[in-house]
C-alpha cells in the first residue's frame, strides 16, 4: 500500500476524469491508471467503473472513499505531529490559499497575530483553487482559504468542513489611469473603440468570476493577453497594455493613489467573499487560536 493511491484515488473521485485527475496529480494518465488498478489489486475489487463516461465510483468505491479520506487526514496528521514531538517544536498550521490571497492577505495577517500566538509556525501552499482544495480533503493542509462567488459552484464538498467568511470585497474593472483616458476605456461607452483586454485563464476561478458577470453582454473588449495570475495581470494593468478585472485587496493602494481608475459601472463589479474553511476536531491548540484569530 502506497499512501499516494490514496490521494490518487481520491482525486479520482472528486474529478471523475482519468486526464483531469492525472493533471492534478502531476503524473502522467498511464502512470495514473497504473496507481489505480494497484489500489485495485490491493483490495481485490474494482473501485472505478470505467465503461461509462464520466467514469463513476463501484459500490465498493463509494463504501471505500470515506476509508480512504480518513486514512489520508489520520496518517498526514500523525506524521506532522510526530516531527514536531521529535524536534522539540509546535507543529507547522499548513494553509491552502490562492496565490493572489496569500500575498495581499494572508502573510500580512498572518504577522499580525503571530505575537498573540507563542511559537507560531506556519507553511503555505499557494496553487490554483482544485490543487488548495485537493489539499485540504486529503489532509495534507489544515486550513483553505480562497473566495467563494454566488455564481461559481465549489469544486469540493464545503459541507464537510466548518466555514468561516472573513468579508467580502469587489472585483473591479480597472486599468491605468493615463492609458484609460487616452483610450477613452469605458465599459458603459459607445463601444466604437476596442479596449485591450488582460484576460484570466477561462479554466481558473477567477477568470470564471468575471465571465459571469459579463454574462450575455457584449463590451467592445479584445483580449491581448491570458493569464491564470493575478499580479502577473497587474503589472501589465499599470504598465498601461489594457484593462482587467482586479480584486479591490490587489489594487487598493493604486486606486487611492490614482494610477489606476474603474472603468465601468456598479453593474461590472463583482462580489468575493473571503472564506476559511478547515476540519475544526483535526486542529490542535494552536490551530484552534488560529482560526479563532482570523
Amino acid at each position: 500500500m502506497d499512501i499516494n493511491w490514496l490521494r490518487d484515488f481520491t482525486c479520482l473521485a472528486r474529478t471523475l476524469n482519468f486526464t483531469r485527475a492525472s493533471e492534478e496529480r502531476n503524473i502522467t494518465q498511464s502512470a495514473f491508471s497504473r496507481r489505480i488498478k494497484s489500489l485495485e489489486n490491493w483490495l481485490g475489487i474494482p473501485l472505478i467503473k470505467r465503461s461509462t463516461y464520466p467514469v463513476q465510483l463501484t459500490e465498493a468505491g463509494q463504501q471505500f472513499l470515506p476509508v480512504a479520506q480518513e486514512a489520508i487526514a489520520s496518517l498526514t496528521d500523525i506524521r506532522q505531529v510526530l516531527r514536531a514531538q521529535e524536534q522539540g517544536v509546535t507543529a507547522f498550521q499548513r494553509f491552502a490559499v490562492l496565490h493572489t490571497i496569500s500575498v495581499n492577505y494572508l502573510t500580512r495577517r498572518i504577522a499580525e497575530f503571530e505575537d498573540l500566538i507563542p511559537n507560531l509556525r506556519v507553511r503555505v501552499y499557494s496553487d490554483n483553487l482544485r490543487t488548495c482544495c485537493q489539499l485540504l480533503s486529503d489532509g495534507t493542509c489544515d486550513f483553505l482559504l480562497y473566495y467563494r462567488h454566488q455564481d461559481v459552484q465549489p469544486v469540493f464538498e464545503e459541507k464537510q468542513f466548518a466555514r468561516k467568511d472573513i468579508g467580502v470585497e469587489l472585483m473591479y474593472p480597472v486599468a491605468e489611469s493615463g492609458a484609460a483616458r487616452a483610450g477613452g476605456w469605458d465599459l458603459d461607452g459607445d463601444g466604437r473603440q476596442p479596449i485591450p483586454y488582460l484576460s484570466y485563464d477561462p479554466s481558473s476561478f477567477l477568470g470564471t468570476v468575471v465571465d459571469q458577470t459579463i454574462g450575455n453582454r457584449t463590451p467592445p473588449l479584445a483580449i491581448r493577453y491570458m493569464d491564470a495570475l493575478t499580479e502577473a495581470i497587474k503589472r501589465r494593468v499599470l504598465s498601461g497594455s489594457g484593462m482587467a478585472w482586479l480584486p479591490e485587496s490587489v489594487i487598493a493602494e493604486e486606486l487611492a493613489a490614482g494610477r489606476v481608475t474603474i472603468i465601468g459601472g456598479p453593474d461590472w463589479q463583482a462580489p468575493l467573499t473571503l472564506s476559511l474553511f478547515c476540519s475544526r476536531d483535526r486542529l490542535d491548540e494552536t490551530g484552534q487560536k488560529v482560526w479563532n484569530a482570523l
